[in-house]
């Protein structure tokens, strides 16, 4: 697992190079876009904006998960950056929004320009390059920094590839064959696609904010962590939460009911070493120790996981 100085520090170093890159980006796209009277290019420009803005984000975030736990918030600051995603869908879906009406009211009112202008086209193979050479950094720092914040950015900076392809082959066609009403058609489409950006990146952070896995392997490595552990039985009522890039975990497991508390405490903290090893992106772990048969014999709790629920799907 990644030391949080380490983290905080490539966070930084990821946001920067973001900003940096989408700025300059941004700038280009949005002055050839009004330049040339490119819909498709502007769109494109919108959508780069956006990722100024998601990198100031992330560096403003970077400095939150920096501060320690204190008693306000004793799991520390993580799920700042969990916020943080959630806002960023917010911001990507409304500029997909944007343009998407635009778009539309240009093809309504018929204000579309007579030719395709080679300026947007180069434009759009100068966009192109830039944003690849970001995804490629972002992926890099996201991957070294476990953060779930620069992994989706890097994830945006793919699409964003696709969409600048998307916008050169539409302008480069209209061009071809003299077909101008193309530009805010690709213009169209574009918003459409960042609109379905946002609302996947929106339904993602959801399911970490409401405390939500989708993921049912991790309980089965959870568990056989425990039942690893010579006299660690039956592990039970287990939950898993994501705080951004770690995981908190709650679970019960039995024991002989003949073992003294001293060898039951040291026997959790085998488990605790056995899940740790077995899931490195633990952050906390909490263990109930009861005696061996004690959960035939208590009421049915309407939460946490047990093995028998992972046969029957959960979720």
């Amino acid at each position: 697992m990644i030391d949080e100085a380490q983290k905080i520090k490539y966070i930084r170093i990821a946001g920067i190079i973001a900003l940096a890159g989408n700025i300059i980006l941004a700038g280009e796209k949005l002055f050839f876009g009004i330049y040339a009277h490119s819909m498709a290019l502007l769109g494109d420009g919108i959508d780069s904006t956006s990722d100024v803005v998601i990198a100031i984000v992330t560096l403003v975030i970077s400095g939150i998960i920096a501060r320690p736990e204190d008693k306000k918030h004793p799991w520390g600051h993580r799920r700042a950056e969990s916020i943080a995603t959630m806002i960023l869908s917010f911001v990507i879906f409304y500029c997909g929004a944007q343009l998407a009406i635009t778009s539309i009211q240009r093809l309504a009112s018929g204000n579309i320009a007579d030719e395709t202008s080679m300026l947007a086209i180069i434009a759009s193979v100068i966009s192109i390059a830039g944003k690849t050479l970001l995804a490629l950094t972002q992926h890099h720092y996201g991957k070294k920094a476990e953060s779930t914040m620069i992994k989706a950015n890097a994830e945006n900076m793919k699409s964003d590839i696709m969409l600048s392809s998307s916008v050169l082959v539409g302008l480069g066609i209209s061009r071809l064959f003299k077909i101008p009403v193309l530009d805010p058609i690709v213009a169209l489409l574009v918003g459409l696609w960042v609109v379905k950006n946002g609302i996947m990146l929106f339904l993602d952070i959801t399911m970490e904010l409401t405390d939500g896995i989708d993921d049912p392997s991790l309980y089965e490595r959870l568990f056989n962590a425990v039942t690893s552990v010579p006299g660690a039985k039956n592990p039970h009522k287990a939950r898993i939460r994501k705080l951004a890039s770690v995981y908190d975990v709650d679970l019960d497991f039995e024991v002989d009911p003949e073992m003294s508390v001293y060898d039951a405490h040291e026997l959790s903290e085998q488990v605790e070493d056995a899940i740790r090893k077995e899931i490195p992106e633990v952050y906390d772990v909490q263990i109930h120790v009861e005696p061996l048969g004690s959960d035939e014999h208590q009421p049915k709790e309407g939460f946490g996981v047990s093995p028998k629920a992972l046969e029957h799907k959960i979720g």
